[in-house]
């Protein structure tokens, strides 16, 4: 990481207040900092949101030391941790699979330590602020230049728990990773498991959608390029920007118009 301005960002399900004051102690630690909020709207609890929108945005922002706190488990045995990647960033937050993605997409996980050193801490820690309290004096001192391995024992990071997609012949069942802020759905799943489903698959083919909770329900949505390949209020299938695939709305809610709020899983079958 560069020695003059050091880049810190936080992505937090926090709200702007919380976060603001978590920047605030990055500063604090270190004052030269070019600290950046990625985001404080991820949907609060929401791991499997913020480990995709860690994993997508990174690559974009510059090397440095990037935090990541959505953190249901707070104030549990669930370990705080620092993770440093191929590309020289240090990834921090809960142990909770959350800066997993994220450090895979930076050149995997170099090696990894538990935030453990009181000395980078702040001197109380409450137990349900760890965002303020352990993270992000972390994230300073690390911008500071302290060596990842002065803050605890190495451990092993654990994974995102993200079930894996199922393709079958004429068929793909994925599990849904989170509903973004216009009510697209997006799957845990890529072009490649749509083709080992489908073979090549020409935009314009209708699907079947069906899903079995919170309560059962089907929709057909054609595979196209983007949103306005359909009419307004019309569902579709699409890759989105991440390279995942998505269920979505033209203008639309596709969580509110199809039922799909609560949905843990669909499946697509050729019509």
């Amino acid at each position: 990481m560069p020695e003059s301005r050091p880049f810190v960002s936080l992505a937090t399900d926090f709200g702007a207040a919380y976060t603001a004051i978590c920047a605030g102690v990055v500063y604090t630690v270190a004052p030269a900092a070019n600290v950046l909020v990625l985001s404080d709207e991820i949907t609060p609890f929401g791991v499997r949101e913020g480990a995709m929108l860690l994993r997508q945005a990174l690559p974009y922002l510059p090397a440095g030391v990037h935090v990541g706190i959505v953190d249901p488990g707070v104030g549990t045995s669930r370990r705080p941790v620092a993770i440093e990647t191929g590309r020289g960033d240090v990834l921090v937050g809960p142990d909770n699979g959350l800066l997993a993605p994220a450090a895979d997409a930076l050149g995997g996980a170099v090696r990894a330590h538990a935030l453990e050193n009181p000395a980078y801490r702040l001197p109380a820690v409450s137990a349900s602020f760890h965002g303020r309290d352990i993270f992000s004096p972390a994230a300073g001192h690390l911008a500071a230049g302290v060596d990842l391995a002065d803050f605890g024992p190495p451990v092993e990071p654990l994974p995102l728990d993200v079930p894996s997609p199922l393709a079958g012949d004429g068929e793909l069942t994925a599990p849904v990773l989170y509903t973004d802020r216009f009510g697209s759905v997006i799957l845990g799943a890529g072009p490649d498991d749509l083709t080992a489903a489908f073979g090549p698959l020409p935009r314009g083919t209708p699907l079947d959608v069906v899903w079995g909770a919170p309560a059962p329900g089907s929709a057909r949505a054609t595979f196209e390029e983007t949103f306005g390949s359909v009419a307004p209020g019309e569902p579709l299938v699409w890759i989105d920007s991440s390279g995942r695939l998505g269920l979505a709305v033209n203008q639309g809610s596709a969580a509110e118009v199809l039922g799909l709020a609560g949905a843990e899983s669909v499946t697509l079958r050729r019509a």
